[in-house]
């Protein structure tokens, strides 16, 4: 039956578990999911003004008066963009828990020392995207933001933006670059999970460098190369990380391989 087939990295070994045990764990990790999502998002909606603000500063850093003027045209958008501010932050603030909760339906055949080892994986994991959001929101959305204000004016432009195209454009941009530096987390799925080694991202190296740069140029509006570099830099660095985690995790027969 196709349907088994699809929950067949859910077993252990010989021993295979019932298609319908297989959704019934589904069935619970959505509602954990759901519910830990939909706790963070009421959280976040108590504190939608200091989110508010906090979206809004790296706008503020650029240019206050544009800050100060960007517009409403809703009725509702004070309600209804608060509840998207409140799902975007409640998705940061969940994040760890969300991994965990989606590694214990994804890896149910751990053993008892690697279930363990989940809980600090999801750390790991939460750290990394706050890391990736982190430097996004510091570093590259201001000059992201400065670039398309510049590029407007060039154009003999005045460029007035609504609250729900900022915001919607911000978040978005945000927590693009903390899943993205999830890029180890899922290279160590990968790996345990037996669809690559380190062999085979060693010798990728070169093509996934290339597809990096390309990727942060698409995304990229400026044209300058500091920019590039800022955010094609660290995606290098981290596919680096994820060579090292995947010789760290090889067969013990192969242990004696040299390192990457």
């Amino acid at each position: 039956m196709l349907l088994e087939r699809l929950f067949e990295f859910r077993n252990r070994g010989d021993v295979e578990k019932p298609f319908l045990s297989h959704i019934e764990d589904l069935r619970f990790t959505i509602i954990k999911v759901a519910s830990a999502l939909v706790l963070a998002m009421v959280l976040c909606f108590a504190f939608r003004d200091k989110l508010a603000a906090a979206v809004q500063h790296p706008l503020i850093a650029v240019d206050p008066q544009r800050a100060a003027n960007i517009q409403s045209l809703g009725v509702a958008d004070s309600f209804t963009i608060s509840l998207e501010l409140s799902f975007y932050g409640g998705l940061i603030l969940a994040f760890p828990f969300l991994v965990y909760f989606l590694a214990e339906f994804i890896l149910p055949a751990l053993t008892p020392k690697e279930k363990r080892m989940l809980i600090p994986a999801s750390l790991i994991g939460g750290g990394l995207f706050l890391t990736g959001a982190a430097f996004s929101y510091f570093v590259v959305l201001p000059q992201t933001l400065e670039f398309f204000f510049n590029d407007a004016r060039s154009m003999n432009w005045q460029p007035t933006w609504t609250v729900r195209e900022y915001y919607s454009f911000t978040t978005q941009f945000v927590i693009s670059f903390g899943l993205a530096f999830e890029l180890p987390l899922i290279v160590l799925l990968l790996v345990k999970l037996g669809m690559v080694d380190h062999a085979q991202l060693r010798s990728a190296r070169a093509f996934a460098v290339i597809i990096i740069f390309v990727v942060a140029a698409i995304i990229t509006p400026t044209s300058d190369m500091v920019t590039l570099l800022l955010m094609g830099g660290p995606m290098c660095v981290l596919y680096e990380i994820c060579i090292g985690i995947a010789w760290m995790m090889r067969d013990r027969s192969k242990k004696t391989e040299p390192a990457p």
